[in-house]
């Protein structure tokens, strides 16, 4: 592209120069200034730009003609509400995650998980005692049947909830990770489909989510965070075996251990209720509150540093002649 150009006295476009200078624009038709090159200072240039007025055609034609005298000045009956504003700008909404939103459900869905599993245990014992009370006695139907209706439906309640529970949990464990490598001003090291299959997978599941709470709590973790997630790991294994031993028994031919299989079972649902509350404490004392969900307090022991309090005063030479003289009287008399 050429580095010389000519402008146009009229609308100002610039046209370069390709062999012979043009006279005419072919945007407007106005007269085309003799060429210059495009980076040339405003001292080199061979012409200037003048500023006129927009009417400045009409008033030269009118030559003579008086103006019109200026009309009074405006002024405004209120605060004019035009003119250039400026908002302030929104905050950045952070991007909405999927997981986000089912992570924090969790607290709610533990909650549930306690709950529904008490009651499922107060089923499974209400039908041991009518076990009990059947060797004797003849039960109505109708009680058999809220027995019957109360074991199914809150045995069926319950896993869903166990199950909702989990996925909470896991979409929780992928959102702790991702901010605490994060943190540390690295990536998480290993991927979401490794974390949904290790927390998942029966079997499998009973080894790796410790593992990877273990390295949610860093190289350095802090004591109580460590003692937590070890306690929670051996708490996931018994529950793990409880419940395997509770299926297994459900099998019993005999009808002394199929009662016994009831009562085993109430016991599990009464271990899953509490490992679901130790799991509530757990994940809260990883994020740094406690039960309740408050700011876990700090506690700090310091050693003190103030002399030990005299209880027996020294006894000076003169006090002990006094000493001396007072027992003597005290003998004497």
């Amino acid at each position: 592209m050429s580095s010389v150009v000519q402008p146009c006295a009229r609308c100002g476009a610039r046209w370069a120069v390709q062999g012979a200078p043009m006279h005419w624009c072919p945007r407007c038709r106005g007269v085309l200034l003799s060429p210059g090159r495009v980076d040339a200072p405003a001292s080199q240039r061979n012409y200037r730009w003048v500023a006129r007025r927009p009417d400045h055609r009409l008033r030269k034609a009118a030559g003579t003609t008086v103006a019109a005298p200026p009309g009074p000045t405006p002024r405004y009956t209120e605060v004019p509400r035009w003119g250039l504003l400026d908002p302030p700008r929104a905050p950045a909404r952070a991007p909405e995650r999927p997981l986000r939103g089912i992570a924090e459900s969790r607290d709610v869905l533990l909650v549930l998980t306690a709950l529904a599993f008490l009651v499922a245990a107060a089923a499974e014992y209400g039908r041991y005692l009518i076990l009990l009370r059947n060797r004797t006695t003849l039960i109505p139907s109708w009680l058999l049947w809220i027995s019957d209706m109360s074991v199914w439906v809150f045995g069926v309640i319950a896993p869903l909830c166990a199950l909702a529970t989990a996925l909470s949990l896991v979409a929780w464990l992928i959102e702790a990770r991702k901010a605490a490598f994060a943190a540390r001003g690295s990536r998480d090291p290993r991927r979401r489909w490794t974390l949904i299959a290790g927390c998942l997978v029966p079997g499998v599941n009973l080894i790796w989510p410790g593992v990877f709470l273990t390295e949610l709590v860093g190289a350095k973790p802090d004591p109580r965070a460590e003692r937590a997630v070890r306690i929670w790991w051996a708490a996931w294994v018994a529950s793990g075996l409880i419940l395997l031993a509770a299926t297994l028994w459900r099998d019993a031919s005999s009808l002394q251990a199929e009662a016994d299989g009831v009562s085993f079972t109430a016991f599990s649902d009464l271990c899953a209720a509490a490992f679901a509350v130790l799991t509530l404490w757990t994940v809260r004392l990883l994020e740094g509150r406690d039960l309740r969900g408050a700011p876990r307090s700090a506690h700090r022991w310091v050693m003190a540093a103030d002399p030990a309090e005299v209880v027996i005063a020294p006894v000076t030479p003169g006090e002990r002649d006094e000493i001396e003289n007072s027992q003597e009287e005290v003998v004497a008399k």
